[in-house]
């Protein structure tokens, strides 16, 4: 459920305003009886004074008790006006109600982008001053209670953070986000990939059957999938920021021990244990999803895609230098580089003001959005800033609310299939490498499993062949990055999908090893760039409330399809080839079909900060100019 909020002054505004309100209230007060003194001319004596309230000033003189006179003590009548002191025997404030200080005072709000937020008091005839300053009245029945613009709420103008987001722009505080964030995501890829590394390294030096290899993979995938939704409803409650910064805390730490496990228990459980830091990694794009502006957005998280296909290629170029002279001990640990790195600078990584504002810190969100303007150069709206105060957080059973359940399963068939087809071109790629240049292969012959420990080190030339299979990933990152902005979220994950099962068709014939390498690198290249985008679509299509949950709820199901490719890939495959191609070319199709009838086109949309702006078809968040929804 949603609270219409209107963030106005900061906390610190707020107590300095209930002082001077004090102080100027009990001065006035206490001094309003001086005329009858003859301090003033004779003229201004005849003229009696009115307050706030329209009551005359004489008329607060004449009506005090007996025990308070014009001749008492000043700090008398100051104690007395703060309520501090009493009349003797009396038990009640019933006779200060009398004289009480007034209920509502005004107060001029300075509207100057490039400074904070300023309170002065007004004087009488003021109020009429400039365009630039904002005359609102505090009511002071309350000190819990946030301040209220006394102006007609239809007429004033306001604006929200999607406007506030739009006005700044993209500029230097977006790329210095992207490069923090992306240091998390270089850490996730790196770790991704070193499970293609270590396996043949750990195979020969301790001498590992194949199916304790393969599960040394899996369990990486299994600590993913159990964690990514409680990384994601913890984002959801306590910050982006938090979930993010203790997810890389988590994985820094498990992949160092790696490094120093003495057998291969230790190594599975902390395998196991980095996984399940991991699976917190997607936070870094719902974080600086909620940083860029409406125009931008799609184009913009495609450079954290980048920093995963820089993350993977920087491994291979890790172990090309490291393994044969260091070994893989040296290569856990440096690979944990880029999380360090990560955990050394977040300090300056700042909480996303959509959540800020969705937990009420309207003041904090304010704060950071100033700040965002001053790094780049810009000014924020004029006006009062609406926002969505939520009162829940991070709850799964939201994600099948009415507006959203069609989203979440389509979407969760989407993850699923890219993962499924992702880790499965990378696993067919080692394995049909391995059938050579026969057509035997390619025909539906089964190929022989091994059960062998005889083992083989990678060479410098296996190093190079996994390094031109991952570069095949930016061409995709291309593909996605022209298509994502011109045609759409939805068709252009459809036509990733669909381009896939393209390219895997003609892996049916009798092809030789060059055209083998050529289809399956086409086959990465656009299974990737949608991999990509579906990280772009996720973050914007679920509201502030629930966003963090909805990309770890996702990811979760992207390693359940990661955890059954490899039977498919490798198992399967042995029995058919047919079979498996058969099944990776009819899941993407599905998956292109349900990217299609997704209910929400979300390019060139504001992101949604509330399931009222959902059901409102997202029109709520882009207006300057609003009534606030109850």
């Amino acid at each position: 459920m949603a609270e219409s909020v209107v963030c106005d002054e900061p906390d610190k505004s707020k107590t300095a305003l209930n002082v001077g309100r004090q102080v100027h209230n009990s001065v006035k007060r206490v001094f309003s009886p001086v005329p009858r003194l003859g301090l003033r001319g004779r003229d201004e004596e005849e003229e009696e004074e009115e307050d706030e309230e329209g009551v005359p000033a004489a008329s607060y003189w004449a009506g005090l008790p007996a025990f308070w006179r014009w001749d008492s003590s000043p700090s008398h009548l100051l104690l007395l006006s703060y309520g501090l002191i009493r009349k003797p025997g009396t038990d009640t404030d019933s006779e200060m109600d009398s004289f009480a200080r007034p209920a509502q005072i005004s107060y001029r709000r300075w509207r100057n982008p490039e400074l904070r937020c300023e309170v002065d008091f007004v004087a009488e005839g003021d109020e009429s001053q400039g365009t630039e300053n904002e005359i609102c009245t505090v009511t002071s029945g309350s000190r819990e209670s946030a301040p209220s613009c006394a102006s007609d709420p239809h007429t004033e103008e306001t604006f929200t953070v999607e406007d506030a987001l739009d006005a700044v722009g993209f500029g230097p505080f977006q790329w210095k986000l992207a490069l923090l964030t992306g240091l998390s995501w270089i850490g996730d890829a790196m770790e991704m990939m070193i499970l293609s590394i270590l396996g043949p390294q750990l195979h020969c030096e301790w001498r590992l059957p194949s199916y304790k290899m393969a599960l040394l993979t899996s369990v990486v995938f299994v600590g993913m999938g159990i964690s990514s939704p409680l990384w994601g409803n913890l984002s959801d409650k306590y910050g982006r920021k938090i979930g993010l910064v203790l997810c890389m805390c988590f994985t820094l730490y498990y992949g160092l021990l790696s490094a120093f496990a003495p057998m291969y228990g230790w190594l599975l459980v902390l395998r196991g244990l980095v996984g399940f830091g991991i699976g917190g990694a997607p936070q870094a794009v719902t974080l600086y999803s909620e940083f860029l502006p409406a125009k931008k957005r799609g184009t913009c998280i495609m450079l954290i895609a980048i920093f995963w296909s820089v993350g993977a290629v920087f491994e291979v170029l890790l172990a090309l230098m490291i393994m044969p002279t260091l070994g893989w001990r040296w290569l856990l640990g440096l690979s944990t580089l880029p999380m360090a790195l990560f955990i050394i600078f977040c300090y300056w990584l700042p909480e996303s003001p959509r959540f800020d504002v969705s937990m009420g810190r309207c003041h904090k969100a304010l704060v950071t959005l100033k700040s965002i303007a001053k790094q780049n150069g810009k000014a924020l709206p004029r006006g009062k800033m609406v926002a969505y105060k939520q009162n829940n957080h991070g709850r799964i059973k939201d994600l099948f609310a009415p507006q959203y359940w069609k989203t979440t399963l389509l979407l969760w068939f989407i993850w699923f299939s890219n993962a499924f087809a992702y880790y499965g071109i990378v696993l067919l790629t080692t394995e049909m490498f391995q059938a050579g240049d026969s057509c035997g292969a390619t025909q539906g012959a089964k190929i022989e499993p091994s059960c062998s420990l005889e083992c083989k080190y990678l060479t410098s030339e296996d190093y190079k062949d996994l390094l031109w299979t991952t570069l095949a990933e930016f061409p995709g990152l291309v593909l996605a990055l022209l298509a994502v902005e011109f045609i759409g979220r939805k068709k252009s994950m459809a036509l990733c999908f669909f381009m896939f099962s393209l390219s895997i068709l003609p892996l049916y014939a009798c092809i030789g090893r060059t055209a083998l390498t050529i289809f399956i690198f086409l086959a990465r290249a656009f299974i990737s760039g949608g991999y990509q985008i579906v990280f772009v679509y996720t973050p914007e299509v679920f509201p502030t409330e629930i966003r963090a949950l909805a990309m770890g709820a996702s990811s979760s199901m992207s390693k359940l399809g990661a955890l059954i490719t490899p039977f498919v890939a490798q198992m399967m495959l042995r029995t058919s080839v047919y079979l498996t191609l058969s099944v990776y070319c009819g899941c993407c199709v599905l998956a292109g079909i349900a990217s299609l009838i997704l209910p929400i086109e979300t390019r060139g949309r504001g992101l949604q900060e509330s399931s009222v702006d959902q059901e409102a078809g997202g029109q709520a968040g882009n207006t300057r100019s609003q009534e606030p929804r109850s």
